[in-house]
């Protein structure tokens, strides 16, 4: 058996939800758990690595649906792509992009509330404190990388690099949430298997306990110099996506997925 498909980011980008909207349609067998972390593990022997672990989070009794996973750290991961690309180069790859201002702000509130993190927001997207992710292992931070997640356009170019274009699909997050039927649609279209013609708004940015503090506020100013760091990171992401990020260039006014 091969993994057909992965939903290979963005943390924070809404995967959750569409992995449970995929879950739910009967021509497809999602992995469990959700997140199998195989292509980012690093204790893997990746000179001869075990694919059974993989298939091992499949049920191998069912008939022969498709098979999808989702790990949202794939995108971002040093060698996690070309790893998958290594296992499976005809997989399919749904890439889901928020916009970068508030994946950070949702990042950081997520590591905040797991205690992972104890530095205010202000300082942690700054360069003295982005040094623990350039100077961690092979320059990735599992746990730090607000900022550094949200520079999308390296990422989109691994994919298109290691992909056929026709192989990929660039979603916003923001679509399956103000648009879920029709943005299930293109999932569906885009993976061969037939629509179900159910969906429903949900929340696509699922939260730790403590994370939703209503009285937690996006500082204007911090979420001004998050904008201007990522706006030419934008502005190339459009241009490889063919996604129209117009409304991302500037200071978000707010953020339209609410629990």
């Amino acid at each position: 058996m091969r993994v057909d498909f992965f939903i290979c980011g963005v943390q924070k980008g809404g995967t959750t939800a569409l992995d449970s909207f995929l879950r739910a349609h009967p021509d497809i067998q999602m992995a469990r758990p959700k997140e199998t972390h195989f292509f980012d593990n690093e204790k893997m022997r990746w000179a001869n690595p075990d694919y059974a672990r993989l298939h091992g989070f499949f049920e191998p009794r069912r008939p022969r649906p498709l098979r999808g996973e989702a790990t949202p750290i794939y995108s971002y991961w040093p060698r996690a792509l070309e790893r998958l690309q290594r296992y499976n180069p005809e997989a399919k790859l749904i890439l889901m992009l928020r916009h970068p201002v508030l994946r950070a702000w949702s990042h950081w509130r997520m590591e905040t509330a797991r205690g992972w993190e104890t530095l205010p927001f202000a300082e942690a997207i700054r360069p003295a404190a982005r040094e623990r992710v350039s100077t961690a292992p092979r320059g990735a931070h599992r746990v730090h990388s607000y900022v550094e997640r949200g520079f999308y356009a390296g990422q989109v170019a691994r994919l298109l690099d290691l992909f056929p274009a026709e192989q990929l699909l660039f979603l916003r997050t923001d679509a399956l949430w103000n648009e879920p039927a029709a943005t299930l649609a293109k999932v569906h279209a885009f993976l061969g298997v037939p629509g179900t013609g159910e969906a429903e708004q949900r929340y696509v940015a699922p939260r730790v306990s403590g994370e939703d503090d209503r009285s937690a506020t996006l500082d204007p100013a911090d979420a001004a110099y998050l904008a201007d760091l990522f706006a030419e990171d934008i502005v190339e992401t459009a241009r490889l996506t063919g996604l129209d990020l117009r409304d991302w260039l500037g200071v978000p006014s707010s953020d339209p997925m609410r629990p």
